[in-house]
């Protein structure tokens, strides 16, 4: 069983229950759900993961406000479910990972990702937040908010300023270009084992952060990268196939060209989504086409 699913059983089988026993009226005032770091947020988690941060659990977010008034309560409340469902548990917590369940206050679970008490409000603002960070507090699963203020925090999060992910996009479109096309080859021919590696996976973990941009998708934690792009509907399943072969290649020869087959599939996307209007596929090129379209002037013209 899936994490996420055990999660939600869980819930709705035990959390639930004891929410209208012992908190009536409340349950209108609350959202619950799963979401946050831990590989069963992203649907990721196997056998492996079960070795802690993981079995039968749930958040439940308050308003600052509920929080003062029941949150101590509530916390008792929800140390006291069963710590066995469906033969799943006790969960285990890694060393300060317990706040990644159980009652907290809304504003403190999206502050601990983004460092802000509100959504992001200008670009400098959403800059500043890793991607990761917003993949990790927009996943998972909502199951219950009657009153939707999680749900806008978290859709607010979703709702990525095009000028931000143009930004991005321009910047790795340098740094694909300059790792794939650029200095691999020059690392080999210089016998430079640890740039020539170096290069290629940085290539790779930028190549997909860059086709996650282009399926305004947020990317998550670099162990999740491989196997989270194998889903997006552009360039997702050739790009998990070839960066597979790639890392599995030892031959020089095989990956620059592996590795320039994906810049020529990049820089057609590009172009397919009138981000550049470049015709050739050395990415370094379309780095100032992507960035000239920025609406934001300062942002613009940011080195």
């Amino acid at each position: 069983m899936k994490g996420l699913e055990l999660a939600e059983s869980y819930y709705r089988a035990v959390g639930r229950p004891m929410l209208a026993a012992r908190f009536a009226g409340w349950e209108e005032r609350l959202a619950a759900g799963l979401a946050g770091p831990g590989s069963e947020c992203f649907g990721f988690d196997d056998a492996i993961s079960r070795d802690h941060d993981w079995g039968p659990a749930f958040c439940l977010w308050l308003g600052d406000e509920e929080y003062l008034e029941i949150g101590d309560r509530l916390r008792e409340a929800y140390q006291e479910l069963p710590p066995v469902f469906m033969g799943f548990g006790p969960r285990k917590a890694g060393p300060g990972e317990e706040w990644r369940v159980g009652p907290c206050r809304t504003s403190d679970f999206f502050r601990r990702f983004t460092g802000l008490d509100r959504p992001p409000e200008t670009l400098r603002e959403w800059l500043r937040i890793p991607e990761a960070n917003l993949a990790a507090c927009t996943n998972g699963k909502v199951f219950s908010d009657p009153g939707g203020g999680f749900t806008r925090w978290r859709q607010a999060l979703l709702d990525y300023p095009e000028d931000v992910r143009r930004d991005r996009i321009a910047s790795l479109c340098l740094s694909v270009s300059q790792t794939g096309q650029y200095n691999f080859a020059r690392s080999v021919r210089r016998a430079e084992p640890f740039a020539a590696a170096y290069s290629a996976i940085k290539f790779c973990a930028d190549a997909i952060a860059l086709v996650f941009l282009l399926n305004r998708r947020y990317a998550p934690f670099y162990k999740w990268l491989h196997r989270a792009v194998r889903d997006l509907p552009i360039l997702g399943a050739v790009f998990h196939e070839r960066v597979g072969a790639l890392v599995q290649t030892a031959e020089p020869a095989r990956r620059e060209e592996i590795m320039e087959a994906l810049c020529v599939l990049l820089a057609e996307e590009l172009r397919r989504q009138g981000l550049s209007d470049c015709p050739g596929d050395f990415l370094l090129d379309h780095a100032p086409r992507v960035r000239a379209q920025i609406a934001d002037p300062d942002l613009r013209s940011r080195p």
